[in-house]
């Protein structure tokens, strides 16, 4: 058997929203557990190389609201040897405003990069990527503020605008995916408060305020949260 041959298939993992907070500590996980991350990115292509340098892994341009940027990404991403899953980890600035001053502009970006444009991206990557191999991994980022209980929406986050409208939706494109593909390891994690760039759209009163409820997560936390869902076993 050649040399070659006994060389082990690289396995790349897509994070998108991989260029900062969450998404880059998850990238660095995956790194540390053996895979090359791909760190997909919108607009700071710099941040993304930088993360995709330390990692080990390539930046790719991916814009969840762009059908001709997801065509090209996806066409990357069937080139490579095996994708092994994605992280969708990428969400828009949030706007924190009460049910009635949600705007459309900020509805229509959350839905965009949140449920759309997920939902393209996980239906392409599985006749293109993982069928293949007839595995595959996909784990969607949701967020404690959903609120849960017996109906699933008791304690939601008050306030907190299209950003947990959209979040409900995406949990809803996970759990149609599972349903569809029972082969797929399809997962989600909900973190808490974590100190991420996030939080600057908040007061630091309420933040305070917050803190002195429960601390804070860490970015490296929730990766570790994320990556465990991403690769354990089924």
């Amino acid at each position: 058997m050649s040399a070659a041959e006994n060389t082990p298939v690289a396995r790349h993992f897509l994070v998108s929203g991989g260029s900062g907070g969450i998404g880059a500590a998850v990238c660095d996980e995956l790194a540390s557990s053996g895979f090359v991350p791909v760190v997909g990115y919108h607009r700071n292509a710099d941040a993304a190389a930088a993360v995709a340098e330390r990692s080990g892994g390539l930046a790719l341009a991916l814009d969840l609201t762009s059908d001709a940027s997801m065509a090209a990404a996806i066409e990357r991403l069937e080139a490579l040897p095996q994708l092994a899953g994605v992280v969708l980890a990428g969400s828009p600035p949030l706007a924190p405003t009460p049910f009635g001053k949600v705007t459309p502009d900020d509805m229509h970006a959350q839905w965009q990069v949140n449920v759309a444009g997920p939902q393209r991206l996980i239906a392409e990557l599985v006749r293109r990527c993982f069928r293949r191999h007839k595995q595959g991994s996909v784990v969607g980022v949701l967020t404690q503020a959903m609120g849960g209980g017996a109906s699933g929406i008791e304690g939601a986050g008050s306030g907190m605008g299209a950003y947990v409208i959209a979040k409900h939706g995406l949990a809803g494109v996970l759990a149609l995916a599972a349903a569809d593909y029972p082969w797929l390891r399809v997962r989600a994690v909900r973190p808490g408060y974590t100190e991420t760039r996030m939080l600057e759209a908040f007061d630091e009163r309420f933040l305070a305020m917050q803190r002195e409820k429960a601390p804070f997560s860490t970015p490296e936390d929730v990766a570790r949260q994320i990556t465990e869902e991403a690769i354990g076993t089924p």
